[in-house]
């Protein structure tokens, strides 16, 4: 019994050295920061600033208006130009329309003309085929004579053959008259008023053409106008807002009211969303570690460990890879040596993902009690 209780004590103070030696001895950080990259939001256009009074750090909305940027000098002269253009353009689209009226009102009076003057001719060369037919008639009747002379007889058969050909000539240019076409003296196959109307179609296609070809470049005009409008809207009042969700109004560069020019910065947000921490170990540490290892993570005040992974590895010195984080490292951690791990449970989680600055510690080994750690969490 002796020997049994010095055995179990000698066995309790090893367990405790190994707990004790196993925790110090364990690679761990020094400190750890939850961080996150800082977006920078500038004036796209020179103007006065209107902010929209959000409190800083407060968190803000994906495409929630920030501030406003407002110039009242922007100048106007390029849409003044294309509306210009465009005007000339309208312009010349009124006057081939009215062109193309007016030769289509020409062309109906013609077209009437020519019409009256088909029925006239029509009605003339009725009356003239009905003259030569009752001329033949009379020329065939027996007895009937056509001039005086010593042959009755052949003059008789001379104005018959005529009065004929008379008769054909007049049959045809009837027959001919109903196809639309006229056979004359004095004029071709048409009337004057047809022959205008035909260059008068030919004058509103090639005008008609012309306003086809206005219209496309009207078309054109009034797209680059519309362009041109929004332009200038854009340069004489931009909005800015926040880019994405999960976001914390984090400073401001600017007072309200004032002048900035275009590509000043306004205001910083920081980005929840990619939340990471940035801790600081010692040189033995450090040169153990490599882009990938696993790790662990746990606040200051919890047991609860978050799995991560090493992301980065900057090493001593690295104050210019802050310039673009919400919490800057401080001169002590600036004498250790940088790491960087990615814990994907902060970014899914609202809440922790927006916890910047806060902090803990950071374990790249199991240690001895995380056993007993796992039954508390």
């Amino acid at each position: 019994m002796k020997y049994t209780r010095l055995i179990i004590g000698i066995a309790a103070i090893l367990v405790a050295l190994w707990v004790i030696i196993g925790e110090q001895m364990t690679a761990a950080s020094a400190n750890a920061v939850v961080n996150a990259p800082v977006v920078t939001l500038r004036a796209p256009i020179a103007g006065t600033v209107e902010l929209q009074g959000h409190a800083l750090g407060g968190r803000v909305a994906a495409n929630e208006l920030l501030a406003t940027v407002t110039d009242p000098l922007v100048d106007p002269v390029h849409l003044n130009d294309l509306q210009r253009d465009l005007d000339l353009v309208d312009a010349e689209v009124a006057r081939i329309q009215s062109e193309i009226a007016a030769r289509g009102h020409e062309r109906d009076v013609l077209a009437a003309r020519t019409e009256a003057f088909r029925n006239a001719r029509t009605a003339e060369i009725e009356a003239q085929l009905a003259e030569a037919r009752v001329r033949v008639e009379l020329l065939g009747k027996p007895g009937a004579t056509e001039v005086a002379g010593p042959d009755v007889s052949a003059s008789r058969a001379i104005a018959l053959s005529q009065a004929r050909e008379r008769v054909e000539t007049l049959q045809v240019a009837r027959d001919a008259l109903k196809d639309g076409v006229f056979l004359g003296d004095g004029y071709n196959d048409a009337p004057y008023s047809e022959q205008r109307g035909f260059q008068l179609d030919d004058e509103i296609a090639q005008l008609g053409l012309q306003r086809t070809e206005a219209g496309l470049r009207r078309g054109a005009l009034d797209r680059r106008v519309t362009r041109a409008r929004q332009q200038l809207g854009l340069r004489s009042r931009t909005e800015l807002r926040a880019p994405a969700p999960d976001m914390l109004y984090w400073e401001t560069l600017q007072a309200d009211a004032v002048s900035v020019q275009r590509g000043d910065p306004l205001l910083r947000l920081v980005d929840c969303g990619h939340s990471i921490v940035t801790l600081s170990v010692t040189e033995r540490v450090y040169n153990s570690l490599r882009i990938g290892q696993d790790a662990s993570f746990r606040f200051t005040g919890q047991s609860k460990l978050y799995p991560a992974t090493v992301g980065r590895l900057a090493g001593s010195g690295a104050r210019t890879i802050y310039a673009n984080l919400a919490v800057a490292p401080s001169e002590k951690h600036l004498e250790r040596y940088d790491v960087t791990l990615l814990v994907p449970e902060l970014n899914d989680d609202t809440e922790l993902g927006c916890a910047i600055g806060r902090t803990g510690r950071a374990f790249f080994d199991g240690r001895p009690l995380d056993l007993f750690r796992g039954w508390f969490d």
